[in-house]
């Protein structure tokens, strides 16, 4: 937490005389008289601590928040209950205002908190090596292209299903220019992944194919399946993963997968603006020195004490900038730290009837809201705590009456998947209990009627 501190009138004073400056106006003089505004700048009188304080709180309650709505968004980011003790531990001294944690010299703590974490990742995608965090998701997904096109010496395809978050593939696209890379888009038949457009679209020049599951409507894709093109022609398979539904289902590492990565943020982070956010990355041993980010190490001292070390760093500070694979220079550790936070203080068994709890939640929402007249399930695939819905009304409309109420519905497909313009994606976490999945189920079913019942007035009035 950073501190102010105001300068005094002395300490101004003591300050000028230590650098031999008669006035602060001296420090100014290089800077010609016609540059000069010449006049005070136009701004308000200031306001005291409280006016300030009333002021900014009037300003914080415009905005809609997870803590104020009944919040159904999901679509990558997602409204789990962040325990107190991630704030403890994050924001100890220690970890939050400690110099970037890329360096050589960093601490013990920081470095045995990335081990952890790694740890964590590796035992989640049931692949041996991880990385200590990258920036976030979709740029995860990036990082995995360029290692699989200089694993595959020089592939330059990558094929990605339209189950992959949007955001994930935008980046892709991005990156790949920069590799001379082409991105071959597979479709989704029923929800999930299109095999047979996946498999057409594998060949000898694919460096990778990537996958979602569950993907970006919810549904979980047969994994192993998916992986089986990119196996047969020399590819990597890439698995993006949300690191909670892997609670109750199969880790990638156990179906052929050489690398898995996705976005940290449902692991203790909470929806503050979007985030806030970490990436993480594992894969097969093969790949290891090609990973992105830092891995941390666990050694022993000349006295036989356990001990932490920096065992790799692909930074193109640290190695020639030819053979670099990241510029991860920020202090994303500290979402990390508060992602192994969080799974500590869930313990194995807690993670997984968390994992549980969303299954048996999700199956009721989803079968409360697909019975109101006028929606209906966008696909019938297995989901864990998302699902898709088909709503026979304007989604918009829909959605401004449900905020009247307080109710933050879904996120609406139609911005990403112009196919499901009628889409409405809906997330259950732990906080949305079965009496919120009946209000929501409630308030949908009158807006529903509502809307539809404007458009039929308004089509008559025509």
């Amino acid at each position: 937490m950073s501190r102010y501190t105001s300068a005094t009138d002395s300490d101004r004073a003591r300050m000028l005389e230590a650098i031999g400056a008669a006035s602060i106006d001296e420090l100014f003089e290089q800077i010609p008289e016609e540059l000069r505004l010449g006049r005070d700048l136009e701004l308000p009188a200031g306001l005291s601590e409280t006016e300030a304080f009333d002021h900014l709180s009037a300003l914080a309650a415009r905005n809609a928040d997870a803590d104020s709505e009944l919040c159904f968004l999901g679509a990558g980011m997602y409204d789990h209950y962040s325990p107190a003790i991630v704030d403890a531990i994050t924001q100890r001294s220690e970890f939050l205002t400690p110099y970037t944690p890329y360096q050589p010299e960093v601490s013990q703590g920081g470095l045995q908190a990335m081990f952890e974490f790694q740890t964590a990742i590796s035992e989640l995608t049931g692949l041996p090596v991880s990385n200590a965090s990258l920036y976030e998701g979709p740029s995860s997904v990036a990082s995995a292209a360029y290692l699989a096109i200089g694993a595959t010496k020089g592939r330059k395809k990558l094929v990605v299903s339209r189950g992959v978050h949007p955001h994930a593939r935008e980046t892709l696209r991005a990156y790949a220019e920069g590799f001379c890379a082409e991105v071959v888009e597979v479709g989704l038949v029923d929800g999930i992944t299109d095999s047979d457009e996946l498999e057409a679209a594998v060949d000898e020049k694919t460096a990778a194919v990537f996958v979602q599951s569950p993907n970006f409507l919810g549904a979980i894709e047969d994994l192993e399946a998916l992986a089986a093109p990119a196996k047969e022609h020399g590819a990597l398979a890439v698995a993006s993963v949300d690191p909670i539904p892997l609670s109750v289902l199969r880790p990638p590492g156990e179906l052929g997968y050489d690398i898995a990565l996705g976005e940290g943020q449902p692991l203790g982070g909470r929806l503050d603006f979007g985030g806030p956010s970490f990436g993480f990355f594992a894969a097969a041993e093969a790949h290891l020195r090609r990973m992105p980010g830092r891995i941390a190490g666990e050694t022993r001292d000349v006295d036989g004490r356990r001990g932490f070390v920096l065992a790799l760093q692909t930074r193109e500070q640290h190695i020639r900038r030819e053979k670099a694979t990241h510029n991860i220079c920020t202090a994303q550790a500290l979402n990390a730290l508060g992602g192994i936070v969080y799974l500590s203080w869930l313990g194995k068994r807690g993670f997984v009837e968390l994992g549980e709890l969303l299954v048996r939640r999700t199956a009721y929402a989803r079968e409360r809201l697909a019975a109101i007249d006028g929606v209906e399930l966008l696909h019938e695939a297995p989901v864990v705590r998302e699902f898709a819905l088909r709503v026979d009304a304007r989604i918009a409309d829909v959605l401004d009456r449900l905020a009247d109420q307080g109710i933050a519905a879904g996120y609406p497909l139609g911005r990403e998947y112009p196919e499901h313009e009628d889409g409405l994606l809906v997330a259950i976490t732990e906080r949305r209990s079965r009496a919120d999945i009946d209000r929501l189920a409630d308030a949908l079913e009158s807006a529903m009627e509502t809307v539809q019942r404007a458009g039929e007035l308004q089509g008559a009035s025509r």
